[in-house]
């Protein structure tokens, strides 16, 4: 990130390029064609995004939540954990207490926005700055309200082959929510994991547990018990081209430097990766694997990722780490790669897509925008469905007049 401008350094720049192709129905641009009508789908081929980077501003930390084991909401930091560095060749065994330490969360229980909604109502306050001169009760001055992780898919898009999406989107109150929906594809891989890919996932939260502290005067407890239930999440703001985010999204640490910028600049990301011995599989690591690394901490301005490479027998024998703002160096010979612009003018651009498609302001309305690999993203309409995201207790609250305390009586 450059601090001093206040906004990421990429290459290309920060102006928004404002060249919109289409083919016939088909936009490369997400807004009106020429002929004023609202394209039906809009392309992922990623030689259309090939344009100067947009502009997009430096995230700002406007709160934050945790979630226990439980999944109990709560308002405050008290999940957040400290980063211990453990040595650049720490021998951590990843396999310790998968058998008898590890609970996990039901991740067939699918909970859409609402923690994020929760935090929302808990701190309207915050959100207010632009409401005053809205002519909607619930304006939140924000375009969008969303996940990070929602946003990830989007940036990796036009170079994802294996894994479509679905996103659900509704208009309330003048800004568009958007919830993902489980594919079919991903609900049966997820049905039918391995007993080896279980443990595999086990591994990423087992490493969290190694490096993470409870507070800054504390060390990590290996031998506690990992439950995937408890999270951190920063809510951050900031802006895309012209569109105005709010996202939420979990993290895995602070810097326990007191010294440390403020957040989001002291959040780390512990990630976990197969040892490397190979250029092909170094080249594998910088096409695929960093590809979505950098994404998901870019997106929040998170600066650095610090990686565990764990041996066949899931040990941790390296610990690198990667700062956010190196990775398009890292990856510049490779050939054909991946390239942050082309991530981020999708992303910029399928969001004026759905501006343009979502007219209608009804919480009970979802337009589904679907996505398959080598395929155009396109849109399905569904009123009162099952795929209606935004609860009613939201609804309710969010619409209701602002209470104003009662003043006391004289005595």
């Amino acid at each position: 990130m450059d601090h001093r401008r206040g906004r990421p350094r990429q290459p290309g720049g920060f102006q928004s390029g404002g060249s919109y192709q289409y083919k016939g129905d088909r936009y490369a641009g997400g807004g009106f064609r020429p002929d004023g009508q609202t394209p039906h789908s809009l392309s992922a081929y990623r030689q259309l995004y090939e344009r100067e980077f947009p502009v997009y501003k430096q995230p700002v930390e406007v709160g934050f939540f945790s979630l226990d084991s439980k999944r109990n909401f709560f308002n405050d930091s008290r999940q957040l954990r400290y980063y211990v560095d453990p040595g650049r060749n720490p021998q951590l065994n990843l396999r310790d207490g998968y058998r008898d330490r590890y609970v996990k969360r039901n991740d067939g229980v699918k909970e859409r926005l609402d923690h994020i909604l929760r935090w929302i109502l808990e701190n309207r306050a915050k959100l207010s700055t632009e409401t005053a001169a809205s002519p909607s009760a619930c304006a939140l001055g924000v375009d969008f309200i969303t996940w990070r992780g929602h946003l990830t898919k989007l940036l990796t898009t036009p170079y994802e082959t294996q894994e479509g999406w679905l996103l659900a989107v509704s208009k309330f109150g003048g800004t568009l929510y958007i919830s993902e929906v489980e594919t079919e594809a991903a609900r049966e891989s997820r049905e039918n994991r391995t007993e080896r890919h279980e443990e595999m996932m086990y591994w990423g939260y087992k490493f969290e547990q190694y490096l993470c502290a409870d507070d800054v005067h504390s060390v990590p407890d290996g031998g506690g018990v990992v439950n995937t239930s408890e999270a951190f999440c920063t809510v951050v703001q900031t802006r895309l081209a012209d569109h105005k985010l709010l996202f939420s999204g979990e993290v895995d640490c602070r810097d326990k430097d007191p010294k440390a910028p403020p957040a989001p600049a002291c959040y780390i990301e512990l990630k976990t990766s197969a040892e490397i011995y190979t250029p092909k599989q170094r080249s594998n690591f910088h096409r695929y694997k960093l590809l979505k690394w950098w994404a998901q901490s870019f997106l929040p301005g998170v600066p650095r990722i610090v990686a565990g490479f764990r041996d066949q027998d899931g040990v941790v024998v390296s610990v690198e780490t990667f700062q956010i703002s190196n990775i398009s160096q890292l990856i510049k010979n490779e050939y054909n790669c991946w390239k942050p612009t082309v991530c981020m003018n999708f992303c910029s651009d399928f969001l004026s897509f759905v501006k343009s498609v979502v007219k209608e302001d009804d919480p009970r309305l979802v337009y589904l925008f679907s996505w398959e690999p080598r395929r155009d993203v396109t849109y399905s309409v569904h009123r009162d469905s099952e795929y209606t995201f935004l609860p009613d207790w939201y609804v309710k609250e969010i619409t209701a007049p602002e209470q104003v305390p009662l003043a006391r009586p004289l005595k």
